[in-house]
């Protein structure tokens, strides 16, 4: 897929009606002698649609080609998920995906309808998200003010952007919100969690949101908070908050995948029996391909 890239810089935001993006993606493993029995996940296809979100055209590659076999399917969260099994690997394995997405501004909250029970399991702490006294003290703290809702999830959202400190290394996919709160720094993914934690804790049901961020090299994950209509808790407001930045989230965010947490929608993770040590490269780079303003 070819486009032309517009500048960001040169877009008056405000104005702007609706957007499209070019994201190409990629995951190289290289392994130090043949591998056997590989099983690999792939979560890295947007939704066909997700609010004012659309996939417009989509490419995968998988290299080699002969010898791996491929299986989509969705799973319990609508997420597209890629299964690649092959017997031997000899040397390296390479995933290259290409999405055109659109957006429509301006942004407003979004209705969806969701069951009670979606709601409600929502709202339940998991192994990266459970809480300990600190976060139980801090969720006290924020609700003491008396906000509900979204106005509360954006004040969470604050909280959490004004006592972390972004930062690599201290942290990894299995840090859980608690011992992120604790070292007081993290990336995109622990401040999610911790966001996630503080908004269940305060009675708002959250998921966790994979998706990219215009202008940002890696993956990125921000809040999907879920406010129920009153009289009809079948249907919910949903609202984008991103920690890492103290932000909603707006046009320049494209979501992925949604889940409770990390777990649920990884990127890329996989196994495999005998072989020599892999090691992995990958690769990002989303455009801005198509600016409308509204009239």
């Amino acid at each position: 897929m070819r486009a032309d890239r517009l500048d960001p810089g040169g877009v008056d935001w405000p104005r702007v009606d609706r957007t499209a993006y070019l994201v190409h993606q990629r995951f190289r493993y290289e392994y130090s002698r043949p591998i056997t029995d590989l099983r690999h996940r792939l979560v890295i296809t947007p939704p066909a649609q997700h609010a004012d979100q659309r996939l417009l055209r989509r490419r995968i590659r998988i290299t080699p080609a002969t010898g791996v076999l491929r299986s989509d399917s969705v799973d319990e969260f609508g997420n597209t998920v890629i299964d690649v099994r092959a017997r031997r690997v000899e040397k390296s394995i390479s995933f290259e995906a290409w999405f055109v997405v659109s957006r429509q501004g301006p942004q407003r909250a979004q209705w969806e309808s969701l069951p009670s029970a979606d709601c409600r399991r929502l709202l339940e702490p998991t192994r990266l998200t459970a809480p300990d006294r600190t976060l139980r003290e801090v969720a006290a703290t924020l609700m003491a003010t008396g906000d509900t809702g979204a106005v509360l999830a954006a004040r969470i959202t604050q909280w959490v952007y004004t006592h972390m400190t972004y930062g690599f290394g201290s942290t990894g996919v299995r840090t859980d919100a608690a011992t992120a709160l604790r070292l007081r720094t993290g990336v995109c993914q622990d401040y999610a969690h911790i966001m996630l934690s503080l908004s269940r804790l305060c009675g708002i049901p959250a998921r966790y949101v994979s998706g990219h961020l215009l202008g940002e090299g890696g993956t990125h994950a921000w809040v999907e908070v879920l406010v129920p209509n009153p009289g009809d808790d079948s249907r919910c407001t949903v609202h984008a908050f991103d920690a890492t930045h103290g932000r909603a989230a707006g046009l320049t965010y494209l979501t992925v995948a949604l889940g409770r947490d990390y777990g649920d929608v990884a990127p890329t993770s996989g196994t495999y029996s005998t072989g020599g040590r892999g090691s992995l490269d990958s690769r990002k780079r989303v455009d801005l391909v198509h600016v409308e303003y509204a009239a």
